[in-house]
């Protein structure tokens, strides 16, 4: 089939990237206007070629009759499309209905949801290119979606973390001045007033800090870190604040470590965050161990407790923003539900990599593997 000289222009203004592909082949084979120009170079390449240059899945429509698929589509729908009804090539009762009706117009693409797998989401795009002929683009939005989701729930989650500790604070404000010059209630509700508002400074400065790790995370950390020495900064920090567990805290450490490469400030943070849920969720008297050592290249740091550790179903959910295994302890410990998401975002900027194991009634342990200095 030879390509209709008006289908470039077409293809161009209908159908966005793909079709501008298609165009530039077309264009290398379409006669050279009388008045001048070079003629074509010989070696063009052939229109499926094109096709097979894009990366999303492309057909050609003849009336109804799918005379060409590139290489993604006949991956993604089977090689058989070639020469089916397009109605059938892509079972999909939206795309049938679109596809049915060959005066495509200037019409706006629409969305594909359980053409595939059952969370894939497509976009296609139909351009008329003449004669009855079409062209149908395919584009994955699978990921765009689940990232608009993510932010969506990430919203909802934040403003209803926000929402109880504020409705906690105004009522107690309303409390108070009925309460009159009962000392007693004021001492009393001013504490849980404090409470509260403790809890959101924390949320809030969890919210900042995991937005700033995000619009980090290209950029590679290139310091060289004496992760025991942090370790060791921790520990102290720790027992210096006396009270709670800080006792309860130890230390094993390879003498002869090697330094990581990373961002100090952000390992700092993942120590204390990995400590600080141990200590919580770990029983009191138990040791909350810090063990460094070096693995090759890498150097691993495993933070553990004994505590009533966390089924299997959890764990692959752990690092979720705001998921929490029981959501009433987790709050009354004061727990913003961000720490490990934010430790996840740090180590994903390090190129490290987290592991999280954890047996019920004996404990957890929540590991990070990090490159070594060469």
């Amino acid at each position: 089939m030879r390509p209709d000289p008006r289908w470039p222009a077409a293809l161009l203004a209908a159908a966005g990237t793909a079709a501008g592909i298609v165009a530039l082949g077309l264009l290398a084979r379409r006669p050279a206007p009388a008045a001048a120009s070079p003629a074509p170079r010989p070696g063009s390449p052939a229109l499926a070629d094109v096709l097979d240059a894009v990366a999303e899945p492309v057909l050609l429509v003849d009336g109804f009759v799918v005379t060409l698929a590139n290489r993604a589509a006949t991956t993604v729908m089977g090689a058989q499309i070639v020469g089916q009804d397009v109605r059938d090539a892509i079972p999909h009762p939206d795309a049938a209905e679109r596809l049915s009706d060959l005066d495509v117009g200037d019409r706006a693409p629409i969305e594909l949801k359980g053409l595939g797998p059952l969370n894939q989401r497509w976009e296609m795009r139909v351009a008329a290119i003449g004669e009855g002929r079409r062209l149908v683009h395919l584009m994955d939005h699978t990921e765009s979606h689940a990232a608009e989701r993510m932010r969506t729930d990430f919203v909802a989650n934040a403003s209803h973390e926000l929402r109880t500790p504020l409705a906690a604070v105004r009522g107690f404000i309303e409390t108070l001045e009925e309460a009159g010059d009962d000392v007693e209630v004021r001492t009393r509700f001013l504490s849980i007033m404090g409470a509260e508002a403790l809890r959101m400074q924390r949320l809030v400065e969890d919210l900042i800090s995991l937005s700033r790790i995000e619009a980090e995370k290209f950029r590679l950390p290139s310091d060289a870190v004496d992760l025991a020495g942090l370790a060791k900064e921790v520990h102290a920090e720790l027992v210096a604040a006396g009270g709670g567990r800080g006792g309860d805290v130890i230390l094993a450490l390879d003498p002869a470590l090697p330094r990581v490469i990373g961002d100090r400030a952000q390992l700092s943070q993942v120590l204390h965050n990995l400590v600080s849920n141990a200590m919580k969720y770990g029983r009191e008297g138990t040791p909350v161990k810090i063990a460094l050592d070096g693995r090759g290249a890498d150097v691993r740091l495993a933070i553990s407790d004994q505590g009533e550790g966390i089924p299997a179903k959890h764990i692959p959910r752990l690092t979720q923003r705001f998921y929490r295994v029981n959501k009433g302890r987790s709050r009354s410990m004061g727990g913003t539900g961000l720490g490990l998401a934010i430790v996840k975002h740090i180590v994903e900027r390090h190129r490290g990599r987290l592991q999280i194991t954890s047996e019920v009634g004996i404990g957890t342990t929540v590991a990070v593997i990090l490159q070594a200095v060469s």
